[in-house]
């Protein structure tokens, strides 16, 4: 579909049906629509959509992140005195987990687009169930260890994989904000574990189990139970969605691919030139950097919340002290949706991470300049209220600066992959022998949350500098000559695309 000009203006086509067909870009030469859309079509299929797509995505990653930080729970409930953990072994589980994760999440995350996410994303959640459960009957700290590798390996491609998929569905203003309604469930997963937690202890036995391993034996079932219900409610695209009209298909289709300058087909092959223009993307190796600082504080929080909360509490029971660990996830949950909420409504992604960067410093100053139990547990609140809302503002950062979609799975797995090193570093953050005021961990969280301000900062200024230079580029002398494979394979180098902030 190529638009024709007359006197320098395009001529806008209205097929939507058309700009859907695979082969048939939706955009001119210089990313401009070539379709109008009915803005209160779009409205209907977006709720759709919502409906359909995002709750099972959501319910997933809440026991996807449960399922992580149970042995949080499971700590002070007893776990490190019957497996004879001493000294730094805790950390060195924790730390195992991370290493498997880090090294398959690229891999996973190509692996969701090769196998269809539809597919992937439940299977996955059954194995992980697996795990989860399965670490309810370890007997010593290898077999722990063993259990939480797995666990990294099948835990990897949840994160990017479920981004990925809502990438399929959704504009680039409208991603942010639906991200944040799966991402908030690591704040609630918190909360909800904790309470879950205590519910499960206040049994007698779980299946001859007892203690903290009925924790991970009815968190696992819940975890599988939910893993072969995704087989049944997810759709791996538009194109296969029987819950959607012919003419909702086309319009799903065509309304991302407007977005994409160069793109004849939502889903492209996978290619090496593909791979690295997700990989080796400016903003995509920023913003990952910028994960990876943000995510020594998010997975901090998950595993050590409860020691901490234990430590300031000594009085309160176990359960108790469970409780306790709920309300400042219930704060991380309100920030994670207002913020992205924010960024749809203006379409902005770079000024809410920048943004999110002072309270943590301020949560952090607090327990490094306090040793009041009220003042620091206050402070718990200040840290939750916007570390978790980063997870969906770099995740659609990072979809938003890519055209392909190969390039945009590469891209997405590049970043959560940045955040899991970060939770690699958390893991070894907050050590024994820096109990019970952890001047380590708590300073290293102040640093790293200062670095995030600048970063994010610096690289705002980069992209609209770059927009500037990208906008007095010759578009078609520098498209001359090219086939329009050799211009799709372009992505974020086509001369007519501007980064997105």
């Amino acid at each position: 579909m190529s638009p024709e000009t007359e006197g320098g203006k395009t001529e806008i086509a209205t097929d939507v049906h058309l700009a859907a067909e695979k082969g048939q870009a939706a955009t001119d030469r210089y990313g401009v629509a070539l379709v109008e859309y009915d803005a209160e079509a779009e409205r209907k299929l977006r709720l759709k959509i919502d409906l359909f797509i995002v709750p099972t995505v959501a319910l997933l990653y809440l026991f996807c992140f449960i399922d992580r930080a149970n042995i949080g729970n499971a700590r002070i409930a007893g776990l490190t005195s019957d497996l004879d953990l001493e000294g730094n072994d805790y950390n060195a589980i924790i730390s195992v987990f991370f290493i498997s994760y880090i090294i398959f999440e690229i891999p996973a995350s190509l692996a969701c687009k090769y196998i269809g996410p539809g597919w992937f994303l439940p299977l996955t959640t059954v194995l992980f169930g697996v795990c989860s459960l399965a670490t309810g009957y370890v007997q010593t700290m290898s077999q722990a260890a063993g259990v939480r590798f797995l666990l990294g390996i099948f835990e990897a491609g949840m994160m990017p994989g479920i981004a990925y998929y809502l990438s399929r569905w959704y504009r680039r203003s409208e991603l942010t904000f639906r991200l944040s309604l799966y991402i908030v469930m690591s704040p609630l997963a918190g909360a909800f574990g904790g309470l879950l937690a205590s519910a499960i202890l206040k049994l007698d036995h779980v299946g001859g189990v007892r203690s903290w391993r009925m924790i991970f034996v009815v968190e696992g079932i819940i975890t599988i139970g939910l893993g072969l219900l995704g087989f049944l409610t997810l759709t791996d695209r538009p194109e296969t969605a029987r819950w959607l009209s012919q003419e909702e298909k086309d319009l799903a289709i065509a309304r991302v691919k407007s977005e994409r300058v160069g793109t004849t087909a939502v889903l492209d092959s996978m290619d090496k030139v593909k791979i690295k223009r997700g990989i080796l993307n400016p903003v995509t190796l920023s913003t990952a950097f910028i994960f990876l600082l943000d995510n020594i504080t998010v997975q901090g929080l998950a595993f050590f919340l409860p020691t901490i909360v234990a430590t300031l509490f000594k009085g309160k029971t176990t359960i108790h002290q469970q409780l306790l660990t709920v309300p400042p996830y219930v704060m991380g949950a309100f920030f994670t949706v207002l913020f992205p909420l924010l960024s749809w409504r203006l379409d902005r992604r770079q000024i809410f991470i920048i943004l999110s960067a002072p309270m943590v410093m301020v949560g952090y100053a607090m327990f490094l300049g306090s040793t009041d139990q009220k003042v620091r547990y206050g402070a718990t609140f200040l840290v939750a209220s916007s570390a978790f809302a980063l997870g969906p503002l770099t995740n659609a950062q990072v979809a938003a600066n890519v055209v392909g979609d190969t390039a945009r799975s590469a891209a997405i797995g590049t970043n959560v992959m940045g955040g899991n090193i970060g939770g690699l570093i958390s893991s070894w953050a907050f050590l024994p022998f820096d109990a019970p005021n952890y001047h380590i961990g708590n300073g290293l969280n102040l640093a790293t949350s200062g670095m995030i301000l600048v970063l994010a900062t610096l690289t705002l200024l980069w992209m609209k500098r770059d927009n500037k230079k990208r906008g007095s580029q010759d578009i078609d002398a520098a498209l001359s000559g090219l086939t329009d494979e050799e211009i799709e394979n372009l992505d974020w180098k086509h001369p007519a695309f501007q980064w997105r902030y």
